[in-house]
């Protein structure tokens, strides 16, 4: 059913929220998990559940972050962190926080709790441990160190986006640790602040997804086990794009408190939010390959839908132990499979913009994926 996103958030704080249950123990759901592939509305959609559940001034830009109800990370919590490159001498270069009514309160807080020991182990956990923050005593600014083996440290390096991802989300779990932590403390009198007492929704929509998959199930195992600590009424729901990531939370949560989703774009511009009823995890292949199939079927085709076949390809050349994923392509006619290589290569490369994505193949590429989706026998294997 076509949605919008701001219908699709009611209907996740309903799911939480339902009194009387609708079914058993369903008012009692403590984890809602959505899977959707990048540009469905992730970010958007968890921005309309924080002012559905905790409605501030929308045009506030500068308070996105701030709540009394509900807690987000999202791209939102990246953009409050800022370099400054130094660029007259070309010496310090830090990560700051730009001044708005969260990161004022966030800075105090983490000071006063004194956290930075624990985002510094978060950081490294999920990094390196020569990989060093530096954290200014009053949080404002941050430098990074790194340990090669030498006696001397390299300082002040800028780090890469990645590890900048890692470093901000190591922020925000380490508040998050302290939010569930402050709420298992029943009697109010005991807690260290009362920041938390109203706070009923955490929101996670896709943390650091430039993590490689060790460091990814890791994270993911982290989050649940967090969660599963949890015995206060906070409700918790995370959106990705990963299904590694998905996959491992799917097992790491069970019913009857546990309620998984698969959202998509529809053309209309609006949504569909479609439960995922499987007791087996989401199975991304079975997904990817049906993708392919609808689109031939319905003369949608589009560029991207290659990318899909190669992903598909990739991840089972793996799991088989093949040295190349291309070693799974069919061959039309004698040393044909290469000319297929190159072509998937070519067209699904991460490098063209998105602006080329969305161009119609041509007929050559719609016989060659009706090819390949045919005769590729690992295909066959996915019913």
């Amino acid at each position: 059913m076509s949605v919008s996103l701001g219908e699709v958030a009611e209907e996740l704080k309903n799911a939480q929220n339902r009194v009387p249950a609708r079914e058993e123990n369903e008012s009692d759901v403590k984890v809602q998990l959505i899977y959707a592939f990048n540009g469905a509305g992730k970010t958007r959609l968890s921005r309309e559940f924080r002012l559905l559940s905790d409605p501030k001034d929308s045009s506030d830009e500068s308070e996105v972050n701030t709540f009394s109800k509900a807690i987000y990370y999202n791209a939102f919590t990246e953009d409050l962190f800022y370099w400054f490159n130094d660029l007259e001498n070309d010496v310090e270069r830090e990560l700051r926080i730009h001044p708005n009514g969260f990161t004022n309160w966030l800075v105090t807080f983490l000071e006063d709790q004194g956290l930075d020991q624990k985002i510094r182990e978060n950081f490294q956990r999920y990094t390196s441990e020569k990989l060093i923050p530096h954290i200014e005593s009053d949080f404002s600014k941050v430098n990074f160190s790194f340990t090669n083996g030498s006696e001397v440290p390299l300082q002040n390096i800028k780090i890469s986006k990645g590890e900048e991802s890692n470093f901000i989300w190591s922020v925000f779990y380490s508040l998050l640790e302290q939010v569930v932590e402050e709420r298992n403390i029943s009697d109010f009198s005991d807690r260290s602040t009362q920041d938390f007492n109203d706070l009923e929704y955490i929101f996670i929509d896709d943390p650091v997804s430039s993590l490689d998959e060790n460091h990814l199930i890791e994270l993911a195992v982290d989050i649940a086990k967090l969660i599963k600590s949890s015995k206060s009424s906070l409700k918790f729901i995370i959106t990705t794009h990963s299904p590694l990531f998905y996959n491992v939370l799917h097992n790491e949560f069970s019913k009857p408190k546990f309620k998984k989703y698969i959202l998509n774009k529809l053309d209309d511009g609006n949504v569909e939010l479609l439960p995922q009823r499987s007791d087996s995890p989401f199975s991304y292949h079975l997904f990817l390959k049906n993708e392919i199939e609808q689109a031939l079927g319905s003369g949608t085709l589009q560029k991207y839908h290659f990318n899909f076949l190669r992903n598909i390809l990739e991840k089972s050349a793996t799991f088989l132990g093949y040295d190349n994923w291309k070693d799974l392509l069919p061959e039309r006619t004698a040393g044909e499979r290469n000319t297929l290589h190159s072509r998937i290569i070519d067209i699904s490369s991460h490098s063209k913009n998105s602006s080329e994505e969305i161009v119609l193949p041509t007929q050559q590429d719609k016989e060659d994926i009706e090819f390949l989706m045919d005769k590729t026998e690992v295909l066959q294997l996915f019913k």
